[in-house]
């Protein structure tokens, strides 16, 4: 058990009677009946009475926006001094609906964390929601930093890294990796139990991008305390993805030093236009989308479109097709030992998100940004290895650490572990970077006590995402349903979603409701066989000739929307096989 676990371990004795099982106490009908909430002023650190917490105000928010009544929390948990000197804690706050439906959503945050994001549901990928937050369901939402804080001034050195400069202290490392959400579970059930005068009958915990690596480490670690998980385009495996960065750096490099240039806008439209030629129809119907995109990767050649004599619109040149090719392979060592998968073709590859992860530009207002081209490198360079690396911060530093990265070297450090000399004082690192921050099975995935608990988790994952490949996420669930004897569908199921970028956009029908699924899969069993995705509201890159009003089924993989006759805009004309 972390230090930080065991501070509060007395509190998640308290939280944790309640969670037996999901098919064991009251339904959360019957807790919300039951729930007769306090005065928001009463909530306390004395009235709470928690080891190590403090709660810095309690009020009340009016109904506004769309969302109900409720109680306000915000407080801090294990304030210490670090070995490096600065000051930490894990801040938190909590909003409690005084309607409340019996639940807790435990929300879990994307990027480099470092900021208390409102506590409504995760405001910042409401498509996973269906656009209707938890908290306007009635949930109870806690939301952290996990123990750092991203606006700490050292941290303008870090660029779009911002948020790194915790790497040098152990414990700050581990509350991000995991500690945290085994610190702030008890504590936010705890003060549940305190408002409303009962314990949550059932428990959740839902995030994207990084806030989808927690909840895939906390189905691990924690599946028996949360009765479902949503994790969405998860990096689970992130010490690994990261060195992608600097993978891709040095491919593109090949083609221009300056790798915003290296793909124009009308590359990147011909390749995801010739991948849809040759795969949109695999499904049965051409509509714009790569629905079979395992098939794709077998009839889609890149090499295709080498330009035969000079580069134009309508083909690639010979440097563009290696880089790519190479970039899509995987970062590799000089033994040819993969370092993180490979990554799908899909139709999503032309918009702006996957610009901006892939050759850091496209997304206004930071595609001016000199630092874009260094995203990853502090995060990389100051959390995923060991010992941690400052770099000066400025953009050709940053650059200079990806196009330097080796293979060889630099890898290996996020497996690493021990005793270092960090700004000339000796820490001891525990745990590696891969350690503090990937579920403990990420490479055998078994999902021990998530299974034997009855509980259950939804993977949601964009086959055009930048960031963390598709193919992560599919090999981790092939990998689970060999250990499973193939049952893994009986409490794990991913959704791929065509066209998608990270966590949202893209071609694509990016709307879709995974919370209210993994309610009824928890609470009733009925398991999701097909999620009714629609179009975002604002999302600008959908073609002009399809509907707005389009709907599709996304499938429980590996199985595959296929056409079986109608109006090609409605969910209903397709099946999962």
């Amino acid at each position: 058990m972390s230090r930080t676990g065991r501070l509060l371990a007395g509190v998640a004795m308290i939280a944790l009677t309640a969670q037996a099982s999901s098919a064991a106490g009251p339904s959360p009908d019957e807790v919300a009946v039951k729930a007769k909430p306090i005065a928001c002023a009463e909530l306390t650190s004395e009235t709470l009475g928690l080891a190590n917490v403090t709660i810095a105000s309690s009020s009340e928010t009016p109904a506004e926006n769309g969302l109900p009544a409720s109680c306000l929390i915000k407080g801090a948990a294990n304030r210490r001094t670090g070995i490096d000197g600065k000051p930490y804690a894990l801040a938190f706050e909590m909003r409690l609906p005084l309607a409340w439906n019996g639940r807790f959503l435990h929300q879990v945050n994307g990027g480099n964390d470092g900021e208390v994001v409102p506590a409504i549901g995760d405001p910042k990928n409401l498509n996973a929601y269906g656009g209707k937050p938890a908290l306007a369901r009635g949930f109870a939402v806690l939301s952290s930093d996990e123990g750092h804080n991203g606006a700490d001034p050292v941290n303008a050195a870090f660029g779009l890294g911002a948020g790194a400069a915790f790497a040098a202290d152990p414990q700050a490392r581990d509350d991000y990796g995991y500690a945290g959400d085994e610190t702030l579970g008890p504590i936010g059930k705890a003060i549940i139990a305190k408002f409303y005068g009962e314990k949550p009958a059932r428990s959740y915990m839902a995030g994207c991008s990084n806030g989808g690596r927690h909840a895939m480490v906390a189905a691990t670690r924690m599946g028996d305390q949360y009765d479902g998980f949503i994790a969405g385009d998860p990096g689970f495996n992130l010490p690994r993805a990261a060195i992608q960065h600097a993978w891709d750096v040095q491919s593109f490099e090949m083609i221009d030093p300056d790798v915003k240039k290296s793909f124009s806008p009308s590359d990147m439209a011909l390749i995801a236009r010739k991948a849809l030629e040759a795969c949109d129809k695999l499904d049965g119907v051409e509509d714009g989308l790569v629905a079979d995109i395992k098939a794709c990767q077998k009839v889609f050649h890149l090499a295709d479109l080498t330009c035969a004599g000079d580069k134009t619109d309508q083909c690639l040149s010979k440097a563009q097709v290696e880089a790519l090719t190479r970039a899509f392979q995987g970062p590799h060592n000089s033994k040819g030992e993969q370092l993180y998968v490979d990554w799908p073709f899909d139709g999503g590859m032309s918009s702006a998100n996957w610009r901006f992860w892939k050759v850091f530009s496209g997304i206004p207002p930071w595609n001016n940004n000199p630092l874009i081209a260094t995203m990853g490198a502090a995060s990389l360079a100051a959390i995923f290895t060991t010992p941690p690396t400052f770099t000066k911060g400025d953009p050709d530093s940053l650059m200079a650490y990806l196009s330097h990265f080796d293979f060889d070297k630099d890898a290996p450090k996020i497996y690493a572990k021990g005793t270092f000399t960090v700004n000339g004082k000796p820490i001891e690192y525990k745990e590696s970077a891969w350690e503090f921050m990937t579920p403990p099975d990420a490479d055998d995935p078994k999902l021990t006590k998530l299974k034997e608990s009855g509980h259950k988790i939804i993977l949601y994952h964009g086959q055009s995402d930048g960031v963390f490949s598709f193919n992560a996420s599919a090999n981790w669930m092939d990998k689970l349903a060999a250990n499973s004897g193939g049952d893994a569908g009986s409490f794990a199921r991913l959704f791929a979603v065509p066209g998608m970028n990270h966590c949202a956009s893209g071609p694509a029908t990016d709307n879709f409701d995974m919370l209210s699924a993994i309610i009824d899969w928890a609470e009733n069993g009925a398991a999701p066989e097909r999620i009714i995705a629609t179009i975002r509201a604002d999302n600008k890159e959908v073609p002009a000739d399809w509907s707005r009003e389009r709907t599709r089924p996304l499938c429980p993989w590996p199985k595959v929307a296929r056409y079986v006759g109608g109006d090609t805009e409605k969910a209903e004309s397709f099946e999962c096989r």
